[in-house]
């Protein structure tokens, strides 16, 4: 063995990069089906949520009574149904996932004034606080899971080898063929495993 590969055999493959290339796995991630299910579900979430921006976000606005920030409401529906694909088409949402945490930051940053002044909808707001709240933590613990689900092998670690045996021979080929196989007598193994007329000699 050359002085380089005894080398990276004692590092323990510790960088990744040196790992060959059937061990290295894809980015994709295996989340258990219970987070799978509830990244999907964000991802229909988001696009009833984008339409529902886009067609009142003017409604939504005076709700709060915050009427200038229709057109902002409205932009947030344009990103809740960007976000809404992304989950729902990609292979892995993790980064889409990731992308709605830092949405329902800024939702709770632009609906957070509405508590100031003599706002007569701070009841309003209160409760779109709460709810972004507790979306925000269902979704920060989705892409948590997200992150921390393992990755999916390479296609070369998937493939089937069931068909094969090990040997370099078929079977019928290889059967029979230590018929007739003296051990040398130099070899002296345990006596359980010694010919029968050796031990009993």
């Amino acid at each position: 063995m050359s002085e380089a590969m005894s080398q990276r055999y004692r590092s323990g493959f510790n960088n990744r990069s040196e790992l060959p290339n059937y061990l290295v796995s894809d980015p994709r991630r295996r989340p258990d089906p219970v987070t799978r299910e509830l990244a999907q579900g964000f991802g229909w979430f988001s696009i009833g949520l984008g339409l529902t921006e886009l067609a009142c976000g003017g409604a939504i606005a005076r709700w709060l009574g915050m009427p200038r920030s229709a057109p902002v409401i409205r932009a947030y529906g344009v990103r809740e149904l960007l976000q809404g694909v992304g989950i729902l088409g990609a292979s892995d949402p993790t980064p889409w996932i990731s992308a709605r945490v830092f949405g329902d930051a800024l939702d709770i940053a632009t609906v957070l004034p509405g508590l100031e002044g003599h706002n007569p909808h701070k009841d309003n707001v209160l409760i779109a606080l709460v709810a972004l709240a507790g979306v925000t933590a269902v979704d920060v613990i989705c892409a948590r899971n997200l992150a921390e689900a393992p990755l999916a092998p390479s296609e070369k670690v998937q493939r089937d080898y069931r068909r094969r045996s090990g040997f370099r021979r078929r079977a019928e080929a290889m059967r029979g063929a230590a018929r007739g196989f003296k051990p040398p007598p130099d070899i002296i193994g345990p006596e359980a495993m010694r010919p029968w007329t050796l031990t009993n000699a």
